[in-house]
């Protein structure tokens, strides 16, 4: 018997891995906001590179109480709405549950850890352009690995089975060793093109790395992320970033989405992106002149709006 899942803020990431399982056949629930009557009009369309799909009758919800228990909740709204966390997770959770976050940032494992117990959390790091086009409808333009690992060292056979149902379901997954590690790769393309792209005033990848100066920025950026992350232990290849650069031009014209959240008058997700990271860091003994810089740069744009 398959597993019941839940998906906590279906927007772009949640309506895409989440619809991908859907289309394999497990049973998912979609908890939604703005998105629930295009849902339920007219199911989810999701156009992507690795093949189009549609689940014609996505089970979609607002209260988490319709949902009742699940066996995994993908946790993918943004961090700014994690003050919700108990509120919306707790009637989800058996005593088996594991919760699954594909947020952004630092800090999001260990807020759950508190809130739900250590043993229940894994993370999960995307890597893909995904937009949500209107309601109902995906459009995945590029990448779509998903780095997931364990918060502890107790799910190592439940993460090798949702790693093999994830890739059943048509998504590229893989498990790692260091989740925290892990996070801090991601923290290499994020950092510098969601910040930059703000910073800059609202511009898209395309435009950013067309700037004069443009991809020196970045290259500053990732330098000094790689040499966070070493301060903190996480030692990364300088061919990685090269590499989150290098995969960056293909992507066009790609609006990210802390860039889409500035642009639309949304909560920029500053502290977990920006802010902890840097913090800790700075605790740890480095010195990151441009990531500061950077900081200041995004609160101005964000606080001035």
């Amino acid at each position: 018997m398959g597993m019941l899942y839940a998906i906590v803020g279906a927007g772009a990431v949640g309506l895409y891995y989440g619809g991908r399982l859907a289309a394999a056949g497990e049973d998912v629930s979609f908890l939604v906001r703005s998105d629930y009557e295009g849902l339920r009009e007219k199911g989810l369309t999701v156009t992507s590179i690795e093949g189009d799909f549609r689940v014609e009758e996505p089970k979609v919800f607002r209260d988490s109480k319709e949902v009742g228990p699940v066996d995994v909740v993908v946790l993918t709204w943004k961090v700014t709405a994690n003050a919700a966390l108990e509120e919306v997770v707790r009637p989800l959770l058996h005593e088996g549950t594991r919760i699954v976050t594909l947020q952004n940032g630092l800090g999001n494992t260990e807020l759950l850890a508190d809130l739900f117990g250590a043993q229940r959390i894994l993370g999960g790091l995307c890597f893909v352009c995904i937009n949500r086009m209107e309601p109902g409808m995906v459009s995945h333009t590029g990448g779509g690995m998903v780095s997931l690992g364990d918060y502890g060292t107790r799910n190592g056979e439940f993460l090798e089975e949702l790693v093999a149902t994830f890739t059943r379901a048509g998504a590229t997954v893989r498990g790692v060793p260091d989740l925290a590690h892990a996070q801090w790769v991601k923290l290499v393309w994020n950092v510098p093109f969601n910040g930059l792209c703000i910073s800059e005033g609202g511009i898209d990848t395309e435009a950013l790395l067309k700037m004069e100066g443009g991809e020196e920025k970045v290259r500053e950026m990732m330098r000094e992320v790689l040499v966070a992350a070493a301060a903190l232990g996480h030692v990364i290849p300088d061919s990685v970033a090269v590499e989150q650069l290098t995969r960056t031009y293909p992507m066009g014209p790609y609006r990210p989405s802390s860039m889409i959240d500035y642009v639309e008058g949304s909560e920029v997700e500053v502290n977990a992106i920006w802010e902890e990271p840097l913090r800790r860091a700075k605790e740890a003994g480095a010195e990151l002149p441009a990531w500061e810089r950077l900081l200041g740069e995004i609160r101005e744009k964000v606080d001035g709006r």
